[in-house]
């Protein structure tokens, strides 16, 4: 006896009752499935961070991963299914507690500090902008020797994006005093220096310069001879302290 003739048999064996449900359960179901819309694509607002005790809880010893992940979620959060959202569209209430969070959990990251000063300032939106600008600083002044790197990029995006020079000079005048530890390099502490310069503030500029000189951050003679072919005026001469009487 062939497989298909054992099945036919099999199949008349179930009671006609049974046949007869099964045969309605499955045209119900087909029915069912013809008569749902086709699935629309439905953005997913931003949700509020957690507390930060949630999320220590819920990262137990590692809360360096716990926050690199959700910094990657966040990342993320612009393509859902369906949708690709533009940062501009991006809810920035939302997403600046969100990062304020992630560097709360894990102070030494870096992630975070990426995404605001490379990834969401570069909106075409000046306020976002600028939200995102001043998230970097108040980060950098928690920790500016570890920190200074964005806080330069929000610099540059404040000159040449926002054209804000005033704020790019605030913050690069911010590295110059604060950032003083020996890895912050000499570039980073010489661009409020340049940025001066660049917008006509010869004279605070040349002071600057001196400064750095008499604090013993510019002694290369190339350093300063670059900082002089870029228009930095020559720093004044300090005068000598008088001998102790």
């Amino acid at each position: 006896m062939s497989p298909a003739t054992r099945v036919d048999l099999r199949w008349r064996q179930v009671p006609r009752g049974l046949r007869l449900a099964l045969a309605l359960a499955l045209g119900a179901q087909l029915l069912l499935a013809a008569l749902q819309p086709n699935p629309r694509a439905r953005r997913e607002p931003l949700p509020a961070p957690p507390s930060i005790e949630a999320l220590r809880a819920m990262a137990m010893a590692e809360p360096a991963s716990l926050a690199l992940a959700g910094a990657l979620w966040l990342q993320s959060h612009d393509t859902q299914p369906g949708l690709s959202i533009p940062h501009r569209a991006l809810d920035y209430e939302r997403l600046v507690p969100w990062l304020r969070r992630l560097l709360e959990l894990d102070p030494t990251g870096q992630y975070p500090l990426l995404l605001a000063s490379h990834v969401y300032s570069q909106v075409p939106d000046a306020e976002r902008q600028r939200r995102m600008l001043l998230l970097v600083r108040e980060a950098f002044d928690a920790d500016p020797d570890r920190r200074w790197r964005w806080l330069a990029h929000a610099a540059l995006v404040a000159r040449h994006r926002l054209g804000d020079a005033a704020l790019a000079i605030e913050f690069a005048t911010a590295i110059t005093r604060k950032a003083t530890g020996p890895a912050v390099p000499s570039w980073a502490r010489q661009m409020s220096v340049l940025l001066l310069a660049d917008t006509g503030e010869s004279q605070a500029a040349s002071v600057l310069l001196g400064g750095l000189i008499d604090a013993g951050l510019v002694t290369d003679p190339a350093e300063l001879r670059f900082l002089l072919e870029r228009g930095v005026p020559a720093p004044l001469p300090i005068s000598p302290r008088p001998p102790d009487r």
